[in-house]
């Protein structure tokens, strides 16, 4: 099992670094996150510094389907292979940044989710062989435009729905040593919890999708797999604070409009 250490990214001064967190102290550090990252001796507070997307993704690919409660809760057929998408780069969205509002009308719903950040390059790797890709995990926020998704009968708008600016807050950091299995997603809005739900109910396990989504396209460091939601989704209306907390990771907040 890996050290477990919480990393993120961060903007002091009009300059971005990277370090780990410990406590109210940022320790910084150079080189790759990902390979063998040394410290520069620098801590700054966690008060004096913004803290940005934990990592700079190349893709976030995000699954729908992949938990036994919601799939039975919506009477969905139980997929064969893992069901996904690609979220848009503009939509990536830093802890405490607000959600913007659509120009378009429609419902806007939260869906708190556990994020699988990729460590090393895999093409094709083997389940046996996934975890040692996986550098650790992040919490998201994969908002949607629910109204938008099947309202034309030719074309499933998954893309646009969930490609708008802002929709897919990460954060606050990328904790290492996990055990995923052991892991719960609760959702709160405006501090009322309305998702408690465990990874262990995936349908398709963090090693699965790995390896699985790897035999499609390459996993480049940084690219985050957001691991699908399960029941509590709920809308969010303008002035809305949504806040996903995992245990070990944190807590990722941000406020809608």
């Amino acid at each position: 099992m890996q050290q477990q250490q919480r990393w993120v990214r961060f903007e002091h001064g009009g300059e971005t670094g990277f370090g780990t967190l410990e406590g109210d102290a940022v320790h910084e550090h150079r080189g790759n996150m990902f390979d063998r990252p040394e410290p520069t001796g620098r801590v700054f507070v966690l008060s004096g510094v913004r803290l940005l997307t934990p990592t700079e993704p190349t893709k976030v690919i995000a699954l729908w389907n992949n938990f036994h409660a919601l799939g039975e809760k919506l009477k969905l057929a139980v997929p064969a292979e893992p069901l996904y998408l690609l979220k848009a780069p503009n939509s990536y969205l830093a802890p405490g940044a607000p959600i913007r509002k659509p120009l378009c009308e429609g419902k806007v719903v939260f869906e708190g989710e556990l994020g699988i950040v990729i460590g090393k390059a895999c093409t094709a790797v083997s389940e046996a062989d996934a975890l040692g890709h996986v550098f650790g995990y992040t919490c998201a926020n994969d908002v949607t435009v629910a109204d938008i998704l099947n309202r034309d009968a030719s074309f499933a708008q998954w893309v646009r729905a969930k490609g708008f600016d802002t929709f897919c807050p990460m954060g606050p950091v990328v904790a290492t040593g996990l055990d995923p299995a052991t892991l719960t997603v609760t959702t709160l809005l405006d501090g009322e919890v309305r998702q408690n739900y465990p990874i262990s109910d995936m349908r398709f396990s963090v090693h699965q999708l790995v390896s699985l989504i790897s035999q499609d396209m390459t996993l480049q460091p940084g690219d985050v797999i957001l691991c699908g939601t399960s029941i509590g989704v709920g809308s969010m209306k303008p002035g809305s604070l949504v806040e996903v907390e995992i245990g070990g990771i944190g807590r990722l907040g941000n406020r809608f409009g």
